[in-house]
């Protein structure tokens, strides 16, 4: 999961430096597909540290949904 996480915020930095030098972007859905399956920890801080899609209500809003849903899976998993 740590990998995937770091894999994720990568992904969040690749974009924002995408967007900044008017390249081919990842799609909206396949980054919050990334933070769906995951990688919603990844997804947060680099959305915080890129201040990347912070803007968005879909970002604002669901990524942090999925990543209390992670964490309530997790403390199931490890009960």
């Amino acid at each position: 999961m740590a990998a995937w996480n770091i894999a994720v915020f990568a992904l969040y930095g690749i974009d924002k430096w995408k967007a900044k030098h008017q390249r081919w972007r990842v799609s909206e859905s396949a980054l919050l597909l990334c933070a769906f399956l995951g990688g919603s920890l990844g997804a947060l801080v680099g959305m915080e540290v890129f201040r990347h899609k912070t803007k968005k209500w879909k970002f604002r809003i669901l990524v942090p949904v999925f990543l209390i849903l992670q964490a309530a899976v997790a403390l199931w998993i490890i009960r």
